[in-house]
């Protein structure tokens, strides 16, 4: 059966419209997995909230142990990519990733990245293929089908496609990016904007938001129908 994996970024605990200071894109992520509970409640959910766990950077001993063979690798190696393998884990288990992020500062939280950073795995994630050239890195999660789905809050406002300010904005691009390059391209987006200027603006984004939302989960639900129920 479809397995979601739910991540939060924000540094924001509480949920806009609920808490004082509420978040957003938890807001629209929360609203997404619980729209797709409602149509199909057996299917399962992972979460990790990122923002309030930060995954750790990644340091020398990571990189380290990343880049030697599994077969050599030393049991402090091992003991280095633990976390990394838990979260590649999760991912290529889930069917629909959804991330919650808002743009901070014109790009991804720190805790964000750090997940992105734990996830591009070279032999789980990517692969290389010398023979191939300009480009060797070969994407090791496009196996099957999978979709992410984007889900952004922004302070401010034209910071999509097409808009006055896009070009200010390294989210979204920096995360298809990174998700495009492990095999994960059918990526969907949905945005907020207008916190900073709030009243009819911020409300007009935030019902537009939630309505995209629903009509998302109907439609993944739809192209994920044919997803066999696991057995127990």
């Amino acid at each position: 059966m479809p397995h979601l994996l739910h991540l939060d970024a924000s540094a924001r605990p509480g949920l806009a419209g609920t808490d004082e200071h509420g978040s957003h894109s938890r807001h629209l992520t929360h609203r997404f997995v619980r729209q797709w509970l409602a149509g199909r409640a057996k299917d399962s959910v992972t979460y990790r909230d990122i923002g309030q766990n930060p995954p750790s950077f990644i340091s020398h001993d990571w990189i380290a142990a990343a880049f030697t063979p599994d077969e050599r690798r030393t049991p402090w190696m091992k003991d280095a990519l633990a976390e990394s393998d838990t979260l590649v884990d999760e991912l290529i288990a889930a069917n629909v990733l959804v991330i919650g992020t808002p743009l901070y500062n014109f790009g991804m939280p720190a805790a964000l990245k750090a997940w992105v950073d734990q996830i591009v795995r070279l032999g789980r994630t990517v692969g290389i293929d010398e023979t191939r050239h300009p480009d060797p890195y070969v994407p090791m999660l496009g196996d099957r089908p999978r979709h992410a789905v984007i889900l952004t809050a922004r302070g401010g406002i034209g910071f999509g496609p097409g808009g006055d300010m896009a070009h200010m904005n390294h989210l979204e691009p920096n995360l298809v990016t990174a998700l495009n390059f492990i095999g994960i391209t059918r990526i969907h987006q949905i945005a907020i904007e207008g916190q900073e200027t709030g009243g009819e603006v911020l409300a007009a984004s935030v019902k537009q938001a939630q309505r995209e939302v629903d009509e998302l989960v109907a439609e993944l639900q739809d192209t994920l129908a044919d997803t066999p129920i696991a057995m127990a």
